[in-house]
């Protein structure tokens, strides 16, 4: 995915894609999620909002630097905007698997006091993150499937 989501016609696509899924679950505080897949589709979510938009846009370091927050009061590993208690957010995916990997930033936004709201993913795999994101309380919403591309 990561040619997809750098092609800035597929980028403007995803964006309206993914803002059209935003509009359905509004208001929105935030977006972000886990890098390395959530870096550029944050940061074409947050453009797509367009001027005046008040939806911030973070990162999930898969790993801790221990510096990140200084500026924002976030705890480290998360790094953007300030992600406050009480914010709902939706986590952004470029493909999803078992779900393993975003449902453990979605732990720590929770920890923090936030609404983990959904997960929008390119690519829903369709290998267990549906159910395991269920099992969280949290809507997954692909974009695609992977039974949409090989008619299983």
């Amino acid at each position: 995915m990561k040619p997809v989501m750098m092609d800035p016609e597929s980028a403007h696509l995803l964006g309206i894609l993914i803002h059209s899924e935003i509009e359905k679950l509004a208001p929105i505080d935030a977006v972000g999620g886990l890098e390395l897949g959530a870096v550029p589709l944050t940061g074409v979510v947050i453009a797509k909002a367009g001027r005046g938009s008040k939806m911030k846009g973070f990162i999930v370091r898969k790993e801790a630097k221990g510096r990140g927050g200084r500026k924002t009061g976030n705890p480290p590993g998360i790094e953007g905007s300030t992600i406050n208690k009480n914010d709902r957010i939706i986590l952004l995916e470029d493909v999803t698997t078992t779900g393993g990997s975003a449902l453990k930033a979605a732990k720590i936004l929770s920890e923090l006091g936030c609404n983990v709201v959904a997960c929008i993913t390119i690519l829903d795999r369709e290998e267990g993150g549906k159910k395991s994101f269920s099992n969280a309380g949290i809507k997954l919403i692909p974009l695609i499937t992977k039974s949409d591309i090989t008619g299983d």
